[in-house]
């Protein structure tokens, strides 16, 4: 398995599924109401709701990039400050939606793209100045996906803290396809 078969599709079925959840937020309250859902938090010093959706967003966006050895493009940067300002301009669902349909754009765009060994070296720079040494592999397993559901689970649970019906056949409604119907007996 390379690190591209690893992330692609779970970054389409988790993205997929947190549009769904989106769906469901804006069924169950009235408009107002569900775009104020975007500023929630789980804690004071968490970041709210439309910055989950935005850093889940980045953090799909950023991995791609990253295994497909391409440079990041300034809208990766837009989304990132738009995520760090979400707490003073959460936007709308449908702003949120647009960033999920745009990332699934860029990801689905690199199928086939990937050609990265797993062995391949990775330097991860983070903000505070250290830089992760990883393979690809590494890097796909221990930090891409673990970031990405770190912010597509607290959107979860932003949800169903704020009463969103939501429960575990949403979170995990890309399983379907693999259930055997019962024996008859």
């Amino acid at each position: 398995m390379t690190p591209s078969d690893l992330v692609v599709p779970t970054y389409v079925q988790m993205l997929g599924a947190l549009s769904k959840w989106l769906d469901k937020a804006a069924a169950q309250r009235p408009a107002d109401e569900a775009d104020a859902l975007l500023a929630s938090r789980l804690a004071p010093d968490m970041f709210p709701l439309a910055t989950q959706i935005r850093f889940a967003c980045r953090q799909a966006q950023e991995g791609v990039f990253r295994l497909a050895e391409q440079d990041f493009p300034p809208a990766l940067q837009t989304l990132l400050d738009e995520g760090r300002n979400a707490g003073d301009r959460p936007g709308t669902l449908a702003d949120a939606q647009a960033r999920i349909a745009e990332t699934l754009a860029v990801v689905e765009a690199t199928v086939g793209a990937i050609a990265i060994e797993s062995s391949a070296p990775i330097a991860h720079a983070l903000p505070n100045g250290m830089t992760l040494d990883l393979t690809a592999e590494q890097y796909a397993r221990d930090w891409a996906l673990p970031q990405f559901y770190f912010h597509v689970v607290t959107a979860y649970a932003i949800l169903r803290a704020e009463g969103i019906e939501l429960g575990k056949a949403d979170y995990a409604a890309h399983m379907i396809g693999y259930f055997r119907p019962p024996a008859a007996s």
